[in-house]
């Protein structure tokens, strides 16, 4: 990987929130910008029916896009602005501080806090996702963690080709990159930088730096053995 600019993670181009990366020289100082950015939009319009059973908190703060379908049971609470078709479903628990684009999914069970989804990613089942960007198309498979705190709860350090690189960022998830794909049950650790095109097989634990176009996967072989 070259360089941790947002070019090498996202197309920009077409994305309504792109300003909320200019300056960035790392892809990462765009989180501490969410809250600020926030300030500046204007909020409370909310352009799609809200049903009888979803919960929402700080609805002056709240701002959801044409097509969006919040079912019964979601508990969404602001600042957060939410696109245009998008599928928020019963049981995401939005914590505040989220921006996404359009067509997005917010699932069953999925927490999602000081975050930025691109269009058309998906957290459809059983996601954390803190402190963490999803790419355009991305996809969380169900059960999928994006762990945003070390053990210690020291700042996050970035260790690339040698390279010590502080985030200056104690709460810090998974930046990942446009169409990349993570298997059910996998895990990210904090601080974690995924390229495009990656796939990540199911119940894996990863972490570091992981490179577009390529394959996360374990070198453990799973054995059958019959019982006599």
């Amino acid at each position: 990987m070259s360089d941790f600019q947002p070019s090498y993670f996202f197309l920009l181009s077409n994305y309504k929130h792109r300003f909320l990366f200019d300056g960035c020289e790392f892809v990462w100082e765009a989180l501490p910008k969410i809250v600020p950015y926030l300030k500046t939009q204007t909020l409370g319009k909310i352009d799609t029916e809200i049903p009888a059973g979803a919960y929402l908190v700080n609805p002056n703060q709240i701002s959801i896009g044409k097509g969006t379908v919040v079912e019964p049971g979601a508990y969404i609470k602001g600042p957060c602005m939410i696109g245009e078709n998008c599928t928020i479903r019963h049981g995401a628990y939005i914590r505040g501080e989220v921006i996404t684009g359009d067509r997005c999914v917010i699932g069953h069970d999925t927490e999602i806090k000081n975050a930025v989804m691109l269009d058309g990613a998906h957290a459809a089942h059983f996601a954390y996702v803190g402190d963490s960007i999803l790419g355009n198309h991305v996809n969380l498979g169900a059960g999928t963690k994006c762990a945003n705190l070390k053990f210690d709860q020291s700042p996050i350090v970035i260790h690339h080709e040698g390279l010590r690189i502080a985030t200056g960022l104690r709460k810090f998830g998974a930046i990942i990159g446009d169409f990349t794909q993570l298997g059910c049950n996998s895990v990210s650790n904090p601080g974690c930088l995924i390229g495009q095109h990656v796939c990540c097989y199911p119940c894996l634990n990863f972490g570091g730096v992981v490179p577009s176009n390529s394959v996360v996967k374990s070198n453990i072989q799973v054995a059958v053995i019959p019982l006599k």
